[in-house]
């Protein structure tokens, strides 16, 4: 009796091992189309994982694809989730700098938004059909981070089919021609208390509007955080990584996903 406790020991953290070595995030990336523009996807997914998961479409910031929409579809990958990066702007069309991200963003984030949503809404369809057998299309949700942010509210303001939205630092206005009057999907708004780039008003809108259109929505503010406080690459007075609200944020959106995928 005296070996036996050791043993099993042993022989769980050999399985264990097992596990973690057949577990491999694969990444690809993936070209579709958008009426005539051609958009290049970045997609990350567990490949021990076998047949259909739930799929989480992320939208980028104003800069593209970036390492920190990859290094968030890896990590989604690794819990089990189908990931995919929408690509807004379109293949090979990423900007060199701020003032052209400016530019590039206000394209789709001014007006009534429909090229903006068109895009996304290509993403989305894309992730349903093109990944059928890895995804299950009953269990997908949209998260975006700043231009994806407002991206991901306006997928839930025309009531895109998807469980739930999640938007990270997100612009909060409305575009003009989301016309839904009732909001479906759940919504989940993490905001920097002190983002300079993001009213009060805006803020208090949102919830207003939530409010009016009986959506189940959290909104959640953190202390001290301005913009961008999940990229570890800004680094400026109104944009700034902030490791705290960062950590939270992510916990917070993983029981999120758990909630509405009830896992």
């Amino acid at each position: 009796m005296q070996f036996r406790f050791p043993m099993l020991l042993m022989a769980a953290f050999l399985a264990l091992l097992s596990n973690l070595a057949s577990a491999e995030i694969k990444t690809m990336l993936f070209e579709y189309p958008e009426g005539e523009t051609t958009c290049e996807a970045f997609v990350a997914y567990d490949d021990a994982v076998k047949g259909p998961r739930p799929g989480v479409l992320i939208v980028h910031q104003w800069m593209g694809i970036t390492d920190h929409e990859r290094e968030i579809a890896k990590k989604l990958a690794g819990m089990g989730y189908f990931a995919f990066c929408a690509d807004i702007y379109g293949k090979g069309v990423r900007p060199a700098d701020a003032s052209e991200a400016g530019k590039l963003a206000g394209q789709f984030r001014g007006g009534d938004r429909g090229a903006y949503r068109r895009r996304l809404v290509a993403a989305l369809g894309e992730l349903r059909g093109s990944f059928m057998e890895s995804v299950d299309p009953t269990r997908v949700a949209a998260i975006g981070y700043c231009f994806g942010g407002t991206g991901v509210l306006e997928l839930a303001r025309v009531n895109a089919d998807v469980a739930g939205v999640a938007s990270f630092h997100g612009g909060l206005s409305r575009g003009a021609g989301a016309t839904e009057t009732e909001i479906l999907p759940k919504v989940l708004v993490m905001h920097g208390d002190a983002d300079p780039y993001v009213p009060a008003a805006e803020a208090d809108a949102l919830k207003e509007e939530l409010r009016t259109a009986k959506a189940d929505w959290e909104f959640i503010s953190y202390s001290g955080a301005v913009h961008s406080f999940t990229d570890r690459n800004a680094d400026s007075d109104g944009a700034r990584y902030n490791a705290k609200a960062d950590a939270r944020s992510w916990e917070r959106l993983s029981d999120f996903l758990g909630e509405l995928f009830k896992r």
